[in-house]
């Protein structure tokens, strides 16, 4: 059980997981950091610091007393640093936190951790890539957890693709568990702490939430993971700055290429330009690339149906044109169009084609 001394220690100003060993190899332990004096730490430490303060001590403590009652009344979990359930993949990330608060119940040692992020104006094609990716991720590997921010779009997608996979999935926030920030995904988080995954922050229950929290997160999901997947990104956002802390962690960052001509595939382009990131077309890249051992073919289903004659007519057709308006398809396969109508449809809850605002299709 967490106690006030460590959740006051871990909120220490400036403290990493290094300068918190080294502190505690001196002093002893955290309750003693709290007992001794101003004067007394600075004699055991060889040098005075702010962090010593009484005053300064005093109001972590206040806190982290009122936190305990709130991680008590809530049934919260707490991954403390030194643990063996804290994620052992963030021991090697300088910056990680010291502390970690879930709510929901998962392993955050599980042999696969992959973080799916994105921009919250997700297109049909990043959607669709999201759920497919994560439903083949989860035929093809045992074990699989993912990771992203629940934040609108794509995050949101690969949320809600673990949670129909019957898959864990992490949600990590940007602020306490005392609140749900977008408020629109307060039924999502609820689906996620009770369905096998975790809402997990390094912020406590009072704190508010600040935008520059947002950015700081992003440093969990990329340190917590195996590797990155950035599905669509325009030149700047948040998903760019989970690829960059990945890539500084030493972990594979995976992008999906789009058009040059949409918005919300820029960024994820321009990774690929600058080697930022590795090109992923299915989960099949993502597991050769990891050299993870897939389950054999044997155990897998069947992922894809035999295509009709008009089918493959429509796709051939989709694969040079790219995209298509449903007058243009029907002129080119030479297909009537009300039997047209019901083969895309067809199509399209397969999963073989997306369909776009004024009749458009594209292949998924």
């Amino acid at each position: 059980m967490i106690t006030e001394y460590e959740i006051a220690f871990a909120t220490l100003k400036g403290l990493n997981q290094a300068l918190a060993t080294e502190l505690l190899n001196r002093i002893g332990c955290e309750e003693r950091f709290f007992a001794l004096s101003e004067h007394q730490l600075a004699v055991e430490m060889g040098f005075e610091s702010k962090i010593f303060a009484r005053d300064y001590r005093d109001q972590l403590l206040e806190h982290a007393r009122n936190e305990l009652e709130f991680i008590e009344k809530n049934k919260i979990s707490t991954f403390y640093y030194r643990n063996e359930d804290f994620p052992q993949r963030l021991t090697d990330c300088e910056d990680s936190p010291l502390l970690l608060y879930g709510l929901g119940n998962c392993d955050l040692n599980s042999a696969h951790f992959i973080s799916v992020v994105g921009t919250r104006h997700a297109t049909p094609y990043g959607k669709d890539f999201t759920a497919r990716l994560v439903s083949d991720l989860s035929k093809m590997l045992d074990n699989v957890v993912i990771v992203s921010g629940l934040a609108y779009g794509i995050d949101a997608a690969a949320h809600n693709a673990a949670l129909q996979c019957g898959v864990p999935t992490v949600a990590v926030l940007a602020h306490g568990l005392s609140i749900i920030y977008p408020a629109a995904n307060r039924n999502l988080a609820a689906k996620i702490a009770n369905g096998g995954g975790m809402l997990l922050t390094d912020y406590q229950s009072w704190m508010p939430i600040h935008k520059g929290n947002f950015i700081a997160r992003n440093r969990i999901v990329a340190g917590i993971s195996d590797c990155t997947v950035v599905v669509e990104s325009g030149l700047k956002g948040g998903s760019l700055i989970t690829a960059r802390l990945a890539s500084g962690y030493c972990r594979d960052v995976f992008t999906l290429p789009g058009r040059i001509s949409d918005k919300y595939s820029e960024g994820c382009n321009r990774l690929l330009l600058s080697n930022g990131a590795s090109i992923i077309r299915s989960a099949d890249d993502l597991v050769s690339a990891m050299r993870w051992t897939a389950k054999s073919l044997d155990e897998q289903p069947k992922l894809f149906r035999e295509l009709s004659a008009d089918e493959q007519a429509i796709v051939d057709y989709l694969t040079s044109a790219g995209e298509a308006h449903i007058n243009e398809i029907c002129v080119n396969v030479n297909i009537p169009i009300a039997k047209l109508t019901g083969i895309l449809i067809d199509m399209e809850f397969d999963g073989l084609v997306l369909t776009y605002p004024g009749s458009k299709y594209r292949l998924a």
